[in-house]
């Protein structure tokens, strides 16, 4: 393999991080660093009409009530998900604007170039 048939990595940030924002991505990335979390995350982002009761969420773990509360208010803490009671159930939803600071962190900015 030559050097000029191997690809380049296109750059992930169009920046390097700020010490403030820097920090607030941690705590992001914290909140989604437990595969419970990660989990409960990703079925009230793909729940049909983009929320999902607390009663739909519960029968997919085997965890107690508590601890899946605990780990649905990391996600809230953190400003990923938010929530609304409505008599008896809690419903949850994506918050679009956070969850997509995590994924453009990711995105890279151009495809690969070849050197």
């Amino acid at each position: 393999m030559t050097a000029s048939t191997i690809a380049c990595c296109a750059p992930i940030a169009r920046e390097p991080l700020g010490e403030t924002e820097a920090a607030e991505l941690a705590v992001l990335l914290k909140a989604v660093a437990d595969p419970v979390r990660l989990r409960l995350l990703s079925m009230i982002g793909s729940h049909a009409g983009g929320e999902a009761c607390v009663c739909d969420l519960t029968d997919a773990f085997d965890l107690t009530a508590p601890t899946i509360s605990h780990h649905l208010k990391v996600l809230r803490t953190a400003g990923l998900i938010d929530s609304e009671r409505r008599g008896t159930w809690v419903y949850y939803w994506i918050v679009p604007e956070t969850v997509n600071r995590l994924g453009a962190l990711f995105a890279p900015l151009a495809e690969p170039a070849a050197i």
